[in-house]
């Protein structure tokens, strides 16, 4: 992978493609989920055509990726692949970035499991991640009208999809269903677990270009493993934990354009519009904060639940992580601690079944510094700014991210 394009990983979505990484295995793991089961190579670019495809147990599709896992009892396969061509661009005109959303129609009449998933990068020169979004066909429509509306295809949509979110995504139930990464391939949930995704529904994807590896076309597709809705197979859930980042410039380097809060947050506006309102939305959410290299934020749980694997998320200034279940308390445990943060090994945990209570409290904990500019490619030329929550890779995030099962 070249310095570009590693120094290109955002990455929410591949933290999250790992975490459920953590919640695969193989068919005889029904009841202790391990790890995902991956195919070994890279699949093809996907045939343009047809958008949507599928391919029942025991039947070849054309054009099939190579060395695909076997299809379980049950399951089959749905191709669904972008319209048309798409060539990014920087939509607000200033930075390098490009993250599109894509509306996708798996055509399902019945309730399904997603069992598993692959993307397929129609140009990976250009690709950097993908995020699947799960549409439910109650916001189908606001979902019709965007891509409608907006010139072109698809429409731009930093931050999540875009979808459903006037009324507030919920962060204890996020509605993603998969990532990819460089690198990444089929992942294939252990037996007995998949994701919701009711009749009716929808997918978007949303691909993340960055402009620094060029600006050719790219028409890329998503590969779904689905089964019947049944008892037998357990609903895997998202879970969010966002928490704050407010980092100073360095007392020695606060002269710099950008090192004053209000001028950092007008520059993430600049590059990505609404999606920049996060980092003054987290101080709502996780209470009070002084600026400072370590942030924390504590929320409480909701319903019971039972926590299957764990992910952290942060980009290139980040320094450690730390996910604690009640801290403090006579019953206090670590779901995750990364004393040294690697960019590059943004590897999730299986946890063996944490189960937690309401009024429980899950703490993140995110240390970052300033000091890391001075030894990685891509801060060479960038002076100090205060660094907020923003969408690219010299942007910061504190994230953690919990797969959980529910009653």
């Amino acid at each position: 992978m070249t310095a570009v394009r590693r120094s290109a990983l955002l990455l929410c979505g591949l933290a999250l493609a790992l975490v459920i990484s953590a919640c695969g295995g193989s068919d005889d793991a029904a009841d202790e989920p391990a790890r995902a089961e991956n195919s070994a190579e890279r699949s093809p670019t996907p045939s343009p055509t047809p958008s949507v495809t599928e391919e029942a147990h025991g039947h070849d599709a054309q054009a099939a990726p190579a060395r695909r896992k076997p299809l379980r009892r049950g399951e089959r396969r749905i191709t669904l692949t972008m319209p048309s061509d798409y060539t990014p661009s920087a939509p607000t005109g200033v930075g390098t970035d490009d993250y599109r959303c894509f509306l996708l129609d798996p055509k399902l009449a019945r309730n399904q499991m997603i069992t598993g998933y692959n993307v397929l990068p129609g140009n990976p020169e250009v690709v950097h991640h993908v995020i699947l979004f799960r549409v439910p066909a109650e916001v189908v429509p606001e979902a019709v009208q965007t891509d409608e509306e907006t010139p072109g295809e698809g429409w731009t949509c930093f931050g999540g999809s875009g979808i459903g979110e006037r009324r507030g995504e919920q962060l204890d139930d996020a509605p993603w269903l998969g990532a990819w990464a460089p690198g990444g391939a089929e992942n294939v949930y252990g037996k007995g677990f998949g994701a919701p995704f009711g009749k009716g529904s929808r997918v978007v994807m949303q691909v993340h270009y960055n402009l620094l590896a060029g600006k050719q076309p790219d028409r890329s597709a998503t590969e779904l493993r689905v089964a019947p809705a049944s008892p037998d197979i357990q609903a895997l859930q998202t879970q969010l934990l966002p928490a704050p980042v407010e980092l100073p410039c360095r007392p020695e380097h606060d002269d710099g354009p950008l090192c004053d809060r209000v001028d950092a947050m007008d520059d993430v506006r600049d590059r990505f519009g609404t999606a920049a309102g996060l980092a003054d939305a987290l101080h709502l959410l996780c209470g009070p904060i002084k600026a400072g290299p370590v942030q924390t934020c504590t929320r409480p749980v909701a319903q019971p639940q039972t926590v299957r694997g764990v992910a952290g998320h942060m980009h290139l200034l980040g320094k450690s992580i730390k996910v604690e279940v009640n801290p403090g308390k006579p019953n206090a445990r670590t779901l995750l601690d990364i004393p040294v943060w690697d960019f590059d090994d943004q590897g999730s945990r299986p946890v063996p079944n944490v189960k937690l209570e309401p009024f429980d409290e899950i703490k993140v904990t995110c240390r970052h510094t300033q000091e890391l500019r001075d030894q990685l490619p891509a801060f060479e030329g960038q002076p100090d700014r205060y660094v907020v929550w923003g969408e690219g890779t010299t942007d910061e995030m504190c994230l953690a991210i919990l797969l959980v099962t529910r009653p």
